[in-house]
């Protein structure tokens, strides 16, 4: 049974720069800050916003096209790797284990907004607990197929991660690629998120 993060990590810093711009959307941030924020160093921060500016998506650090900013994002993300099983009863599970996690596509979709029907609850957990999450997962859990997906990727898809009912889920603008990335009745979902967190800015 194995569950890592991606060994590829040159794109995390794009990621994380277009994470804190569409988190911080309306907000005026300069390029140190959003560096600082994505933890990234200033001069590639300042590079790669400027390469957005360039296409019209930012002015400075403001977002004028949130909707191709988050195709952007789909565009170079690093694919979380995951593992899928079946657990009785998983959100009990993961309120009571006490180790870090973000729930996110249907589960997280569906505490925000509600559209979706809750088919599968996916999260993220920290690269440091992976071990502790397969012990769980073999005590409680079965291999293959199942309504859970556990994923590892990079710390920063904790950033700005909410509490809604007692559960932890990451960040609207993770939540929006992931279910992007998700497809099929998820894009509607996402769609309207990013007309409500986006207000204004979508044709």
């Amino acid at each position: 049974m194995l569950l890592e993060k991606p060994d590829r990590e040159r794109g995390f810093t794009r990621e994380r720069i277009l994470r804190v711009l569409l988190n911080h959307d309306g907000e005026e941030l300069t390029k140190y800050r959003v560096a600082k924020l994505a933890d990234a160093s200033e001069p590639w921060t300042r590079q790669y916003t400027d390469q957005l500016e360039e296409r019209g998506l930012l002015n400075g650090t403001e977002v004028l096209k949130p909707r191709e900013l988050y195709e952007e994002w789909q565009s170079i993300r690093i694919k979380p790797n995951q593992l899928q099983v079946s657990i009785q009863q998983s959100l009990e599970l993961i309120r009571e284990s006490d180790l870090e996690y973000g729930l996110t596509t249907y589960q997280a979709e569906n505490l925000h907004q509600g559209l979706l029907f809750v088919s599968t609850v996916d999260f993220y957990v920290a690269s440091s607990e992976i071990s502790d999450w397969l012990q769980i997962v073999e005590e409680k859990g079965l291999l293959g197929g199942g309504n859970t997906r556990l994923r590892a990727t990079d710390e920063h898809v904790f950033y700005n991660s909410q509490d809604l009912n007692g559960l932890s889920t990451v960040s609207v603008p993770q939540l929006i690629v992931d279910l992007l990335d998700e497809g099929g009745p998820c894009t509607e979902a996402a769609e309207n998120l990013i007309e409500s967190f986006h207000s204004g800015k979508v044709d």
